[in-house]
C-alpha cells in the first residue's frame, strides 16, 4: 500500500478558506502524469480497501462568512482542518481505494428553517432559536399555513407533527430542536464541496479511476439528517416511514478493510454518523468497529460565540467511539505507524 507521495504543485493550502473554480481538463493532465511519475495503480487492484467518508465537506460549513461556517474555539477551525484534510489525500492517494462524499442538501421549506414557523403574531425565529416540545404544545411556535399547498398539508397536521417530532427528540435524548440559518442550499454556492477539498477528490478520481460515492442527505422536508446514514426521526405519527436508513451505505462501508472519516461538523453531522455506525456495527458486526479510524484533526466543533459551544460535547462523543473499537487518529501521525489493520497492512 503505497503512501507519502510528494504534494502535486497545483496545492495551495493557503487557499483552502476561498472559493475558486477548479480546472478540470487541466487538472486531469496533471492528474494522469503524476500517476505515471510516482508509480501509482488503479484503485480497482487495490489488496487492501481504504474507504475516505468525508461529512458536509460544503462551502456552507467550510468557508469563514458562509451560513453555518464551522470555526471551533479558534475561529479557524474548518480551514485549517481542510488544509490538513487535502494534503492528507494527495500524500495517501496510493491507499485511498474511493472516496464518499456526503452532502447536506436543502430548500427552504424544510423543518430546521425559520419560514417553517411563526408565532402568535405571525414572526418567524431567528437562527439558532431552539423549539423544545414544550414550546410546540403551549403554542409558542406552530406551523406557518402558508406553506400548506407547497408541503401538501393541512396546518392541523404539521402541528401534529411537530408535536410528535420535538417529543421524539426529547424522548431519544437528542438535541433541542434547533432552527437554523437558511444553509446547504440546493443549487447554491454554499452546497457545494470546498473548493480545496473538491480539486483533490477530482484529482484522486483521475489519479485512481475511481468514481466519488456521493451521498445526499437532508432533502425531507419534514425531518433533518445530521448523520448520512439515517435522519433524526425516521418515521411520522402514523408510524410510516420519512427518510428510511442508508442501508446500501452500510453495507458498502462494511466491504472495506478500513474506513476514515473526517468532515464537519465534528459535533453534529460527524458525530451522529460516526455514532449510528457506531450502534449498528455494535448490533451486526462488532469487529468492524476496529476497522473505523477518525481524523480528529480534520473535524471541528460547532461554536458561536456568546451563543453556542458544543466542543466538550464532541469530546464527549469521540471519547465514546474510542470506547467502543474506534481509532482516534491524526494526519500528523503516518498511516503505516496507525493502530490495527491499517498500520500492519502498511508496515
Amino acid at each position: 500500500m503505497a503512501n507519502n507521495f510528494p504534494l502535486p504543485e497545483h496545492f495551495k493550502p493557503e487557499k483552502a478558506g476561498e472559493v475558486w473554480r477548479v480546472e478540470y481538463e487541466q487538472l486531469a493532465v496533471s492528474a494522469r502524469d503524476w500517476t505515471e511519475q510516482n508509480g501509482i495503480s488503479f484503485a480497482a487492484n487495490d489488496e487492501f480497501k481504504i474507504g475516505l467518508l468525508l461529512v458536509d465537506v460544503q462551502n456552507t460549513f467550510c468557508i469563514p462568512g458562509f451560513e453555518l461556517y464551522v470555526g471551533g474555539r479558534s475561529g479557524n477551525g474548518a480551514v485549517e482542518d481542510n488544509q490538513r484534510l487535502s494534503a492528507f489525500i494527495y500524500k495517501n492517494i496510493g491507499a485511498i481505494t474511493r472516496i464518499i462524499p456526503t452532502l447536506d442538501t436543502h430548500q427552504v421549506m424544510q423543518i430546521f428553517h425559520s419560514l417553517f414557523f411563526v408565532d402568535e403574531n405571525g414572526k418567524h425565529p431567528g437562527p439558532y432559536t431552539m423549539i423544545s416540545a414544550e414550546d410546540i404544545a403551549e403554542g409558542r411556535w406552530r406551523f406557518n399555513e402558508a406553506l400548506s399547498a407547497n408541503l401538501q398539508m393541512s396546518a392541523d397536521d404539521a402541528n401534529s407533527h411537530l408535536r410528535h417530532y420535538t417529543g421524539e427528540l426529547a424522548k431519544k435524548g437528542k438535541f433541542t430542536h434547533t432552527v437554523w440559518p437558511y444553509h446547504a442550499m440546493l443549487g447554491g454556492i454554499g452546497h457545494a464541496l470546498v473548493s480545496i477539498i473538491e480539486e483533490a477528490v477530482f484529482f484522486h478520481s483521475i489519479a485512481r479511476n475511481s468514481q466519488p460515492d456521493f451521498q445526499m442527505k437532508g432533502t425531507h422536508p419534514l425531518t433533518e439528517n445530521y448523520s448520512v446514514l439515517q435522519p433524526e426521526v425516521a418515521k411520522d405519527r402514523g408510524g410510516n416511514i420519512l427518510v428510511a436508513k442508508n442501508e446500501a451505505l452500510l453495507k458498502r462501508l462494511e466491504e472495506y478493510d478500513a474506513v476514515i472519516v473526517a468532515g464537519q461538523a465534528k459535533s453534529h453531522c460527524v458525530a451522529w454518523t460516526c455514532d449510528d455506525l457506531m450502534q449498528h456495527f455494535q448490533r451486526t458486526n462488532p469487529a468492524f468497529l476496529e476497522n473505523v479510524y477518525l481524523l480528529e484533526d480534520c473535524a471541528s466543533p460547532v461554536v458561536i460565540p456568546e451563543v453556542i459551544d458544543f466542543t466538550d460535547a464532541a469530546a464527549d462523543a469521540y471519547d465514546n467511539f474510542s470506547n467502543a473499537g474506534m481509532h482516534i487518529v491524526r494526519t500528523d501521525t503516518p498511516i503505516t505507524e496507525w493502530p490495527g489493520k491499517i498500520g500492519r497492512f502498511a508496515g
